[in-house]
């Protein structure tokens, strides 16, 4: 067996993915100790606030630690895998010893040294320049079968193996907040989530039998002697029944959207109009553009049209497509439409936009809103697809829903929600026909956005959707 030194390990530690975040969840490690990676190779895929994003390894060696978990927020500049890059295969557990993800050092790691120009370094993946603060490393941990066991001897009445004092029960953070709050020690916990790790369910489990001699009858204290003052009762641990509701920690996509749409309502004065319109010739342009040569294999729905004929609103009215620079006390007018797109994915609603959508034709339109949907559904969206937007559409329609009223998303002046589209007596030519109709809802930003130049907006979007031909005289 080769024997490593710690100068041929290389330790990859956590990217800023996101330009300025500043941590990252492990989602998923592709890798394990004693695996062979070669540059370029993805090992893991972490979340972030904005996005999922997978990561390569920058050198060629053989996986000797992964430092974190699966499901563990790791700080930006954190080292998260270790890799031998001398050439030797990896370290092999003594037998009939269980292996773990971590190798225990028998000595304190050496300082990093400082990078060098022959360090490799992956473009776009460069650490934040900014000083973050790092978690203090933890000690070896004992695998989780040697806890488990510990554990089970204990309730079974048997002397339990000797377990280090600086191990400590596999448990996310909300978990471990969670047992405290509940007055539950971790360590009296059985384990039933993959490898070992402690659940709610498992905390919610050990704290039954507690909150059970909590509503049993309390005797009375006895008063306090003359000239002491009574001290207040300590408040009781609420409990949460895990069969009647469920908790899920606010992180990652949800978070951040969270964070911003508050910081969005509360700081921009927000005014909603509203118009309905008819949109059946719109419809039938759409089933026309869908037979037409120049559209094969592209995506053509009413949101096409829906997001031209914002562009050419937009076009006609400059004014609107601008942000708020508080710093200074500006308006800054946009000459580039960054349009964006609300989508809904498994990890919450994000917002990719299109960059320069205004210079893009009706066909390179369709195939840019085609791959930006999709790329969002299968949580591939790269942070800087949603940065930068400078207007939004939301299509509330797809959920049969007529309209709506929505919330700026931050730096944006505008929101256009698009509603269901749906057939209804309508007067056409001085006779009520079925036509379909759907209702647009535009919120804006009023220090940046007056009335008259929002009701331009929106009147001009209503126009081209009810006579797409406009699309051609207007553009």
């Amino acid at each position: 067996m080769t024997t490593m030194t710690e100068a041929s390990v290389r330790e990859f530690k956590m990217p800023d993915v996101g330009e300025g975040l500043t941590e990252a969840e492990i989602l998923k490690w592709y890798v394990q100790p004693g695996d062979t990676v070669t540059d370029g190779q993805v090992v893991c895929e972490v979340e972030t606030a904005k996005a999922a994003v997978e990561l390569p390894i920058p050198y060629d060696g053989v996986v000797r630690e992964l430092r974190f978990p699966e499901g563990t927020t790791v700080d930006v500049g954190t080292a998260i895998i270790a890799v031998d890059v001398s050439g030797g295969a990896a370290p092999q557990a003594p037998a009939g010893q269980p292996e773990t993800a971590a190798a225990a050092p028998e000595a304190p790691e050496a300082p990093e040294p400082e990078p060098t120009g022959r360090q490799p370094v992956l473009v776009g993946y460069g650490v934040a320049t900014t000083s973050t603060k790092r978690r203090p490393r933890k000690g070896p941990e004992v695998s989780v079968p040697a806890a488990a066991q510990a554990v089970q001897a204990e309730l079974n009445g048997h002397s339990a193996p000797a377990v280090p004092d600086r191990d400590r029960p596999l448990a996310k953070p909300p978990v471990r907040k969670l047992a405290k709050d509940l007055g539950v020690d971790l360590a009296t916990v059985t384990p039933s989530g993959p490898d070992g790790v402690i659940t709610r369910e498992d905390v919610h489990a050990a704290a039954a039998p507690r909150a059970a001699e909590t509503a049993a009858p309390v005797t009375p204290a006895a008063p306090a002697p003359a000239g002491q003052p009574e001290t207040a009762a300590a408040p009781a641990a609420v409990a949460h029944d895990g069969a009647r509701e469920t908790r899920i920690p606010v992180k990652g996509v949800r978070k951040a959207t969270a964070t911003a749409m508050v910081g969005s309502a509360f700081t921009a004065p927000h005014v909603t109009e509203f118009v309905t319109v008819d949109v059946t010739r719109t419809m039938k342009l759409v089933e026309e553009l869908k037979q037409d040569k120049e559209f094969q294999g592209l995506r053509v729905n009413p949101l096409l049209l829906i997001a031209k004929a914002l562009l050419v609103a937009i076009r006609r009215n400059p004014d609107i497509n601008a942000s708020w620079d508080e710093a200074n006390q500006e308006i800054v007018l946009k000459h580039y439409v960054n349009l964006g797109i609300a989508a809904a994915t498994p990890r919450g609603l994000i917002v990719p936009n299109v960059k320069d959508a205004q210079a893009q034709t009706l066909p390179q339109l369709a195939r840019s809103l085609g791959e930006l949907v999709s790329t969002a559904r299968e949580g591939k969206t790269s942070p800087g697809a949603m940065q930068g937007g400078t207007v939004t559409i939301t299509n509330v329609g797809v959920f049969g829903v007529d309209t709506g009223t929505p919330i700026l998303n931050p730096g944006e002046s505008a929101i256009l929600a698009v509603g269901a589209i749906k057939l209804q007596p309508w007067v056409h030519k001085g006779k009520v026909k079925p036509r379909q109709v759907t209702t647009l809802a535009l919120s804006f930003d009023h220090r940046l956005v007056d009335g008259e130049l929002g009701s331009k907006v929106l009147a001009d979007v209503a126009a081209i959707l009810e006579q797409p031909k406009r699309l051609m005289t207007w553009a």
